[in-house]
């Protein structure tokens, strides 16, 4: 099912954002986490991979031409 989205109406019910894809009368797991621990943790996620990436790929680092590409990927993007 993936992440859902829902508001808290009280303390036994939420009103979700997009419908689910669940048969009424099945039970499911919940997993709460406030908006602002979870914009926490993505930001905190961002700035570890911005630095992994800015740490792999240096100023010193050469551009390479197009003609040293030996096996063209057909599924890359011209964009």
């Amino acid at each position: 099912m993936g992440y859902v989205q829902a508001r808290v109406v009280d303390s036994t019910h939420l009103e979700l954002f997009k419908p689910i894809d669940v048969t009424p009368g099945k039970n499911i797991e919940i997993s709460v986490i406030s908006q602002d621990l979870y914009d926490q943790e993505r930001n905190e996620w961002t700035t570890i991979s911005s630095r992994g990436i800015s740490s792999a790929y240096g100023e010193s680092d050469p551009d390479y031409p197009i003609s040293l590409v030996k096996e063209p990927n057909a599924e890359y993007g011209d964009e």
